[in-house]
């Protein structure tokens, strides 16, 4: 069985960074060309954000520009119909992260097997409890190579991170305060403590922090007790104000 990208980027001797944008925006054809500059200026792994109506854990930023996408005309469809062929320009892990409803509506099984015929490599859905995952979808999603995260918080106990971490494939979202998301521009003991907790927990899942992520300095604090980092709201952020042709500048200034 062919190894899945997410598992040959984790074997790379450095801290990964990991960029979400959501699909249709700023602009409803962006999509592929942002996935172009991002790999040209050395992402390690994307997430495309489904769009959806009603999204639980993205703060005024990912709302925004998740409304703008479907105003735009971004739907499921449309966003599989651009993705055809994308791996002949780009290697890189590729992670859909979206809520289960639009998924459903969709049909579960017809997603997947989009999924796999374009490339993608997994995906975060925030509201499918893992244990649903578990019981019902988890056969599904490797039969089409589909690596599916689940995302912990501070509040997580231990045992359920155990638990998290013993059906997990790809790597653990670890969500750096139990707020919604947007970006901070530097973080507190007690995520620092949350960081270093988990660390020490040795799970055999690799963990890559999200939420609160904006800057060189969030970045090297959220890396020093994991593989990596996740960035949304600033990425968007920058993407609306500086546009999809200067994204080396984004990504250079939070690597330096």
């Amino acid at each position: 069985m062919k190894q899945n990208r997410i598992d040959l980027k984790f074997k790379e001797d450095k801290k990964l960074l990991s960029i979400y944008f959501s699909a249709g925006f700023p602009n409803l054809e962006d999509t592929v060309p942002i996935l172009k500059n991002l790999q040209a200026s050395g992402a390690d792994m994307v997430e495309i954000g489904l769009p959806f109506s009603d999204p639980l854990a993205d703060g005024p930023t990912i709302q925004e520009s998740s409304t703008k996408a479907l105003q735009n005309g971004m739907t499921t469809q449309k966003l599989f119909d651009q993705l055809q062929g994308i791996r002949e320009h780009i290697d890189i892990p590729l992670v859909l992260m979206g809520y289960f409803n639009p998924m459903m509506q969709y049909g579960i099984q017809k997603f997947c097997e989009q999924c796999e015929a374009i490339g993608i490599d997994g995906l975060i859905i925030p509201d499918l409890p893992v244990d649903v995952y578990h019981e019902e979808y988890k056969s599904l999603f490797e039969k089409h190579g589909l690596y599916n995260m689940f995302l912990i918080t501070p509040q997580t106990s231990d045992e359920r991170i155990r638990y998290i971490d013993d059906v997990s494939n790809g790597f653990i979202y670890m969500v750096s305060s139990a707020a919604v998301t947007g970006a901070q521009s530097s973080f507190g003991a007690t995520q620092a403590e949350y960081f270093k907790r988990v660390a020490n927990m040795n799970l055999k899942t690799e963990t890559i922090v999200g939420f609160g992520i904006s800057n060189a300095d969030t970045y090297q604090t959220a890396t020093a007790h994991s593989r990596g980092a996740i960035i949304g709201s600033a990425f968007i952020k920058f993407l609306e104000k500086e546009g999809v042709d200067n994204i080396k500048y984004f990504v250079a200034q939070t690597r330096k």
